[in-house]
């Protein structure tokens, strides 16, 4: 007996398609370059989950630092000082401080400054 292409593999081309909705051209219509560009955008997914943790922490340490430059520290003596004066804060909540909450990332640095000061002294 004859076996056809029955609804197994009608069932995995569709969800294939369904994955590649909205691709251009054949892309979007030819089971093959539908199978090879989303292998391919997978592989793109999961690097670029990786690079955008990344860009975010390159973002926060630009703002941090120019925050930080206003009340007269580099953004690596700050850092250091955070250490001194034990303060525990990631540099997300730090930026987002920086941004939001101008009295308390003052307070802050004055802390920092305090730690750097016994520090040399």
């Amino acid at each position: 007996m004859r076996t056809t292409t029955g609804s197994t593999r009608h069932k995995a081309k569709k969800r294939l398609f369904k994955r590649a909705k909205g691709y251009n051209g054949g892309r979007g219509k030819l089971i093959r370059s539908v199978k090879e560009t989303l292998l391919r955008s997978g592989a793109y997914a999961f690097r670029d989950r990786r690079v955008r943790k990344r860009d975010f922490r390159k973002l926060w340490i630009i703002r941090i630092n120019a925050a930080v430059r206003q009340h007269d520290l580099r953004y690596s003596e700050f850092i250091y000082g955070l250490k001194l004066a034990n303060i525990e804060m990631d540099r997300k909540t730090l930026s987002e401080m920086a941004i939001h909450d101008e009295a308390g990332f003052k307070d802050v640095c004055d802390k920092v400054k305090e730690a750097l000061a016994s520090k040399a002294a």
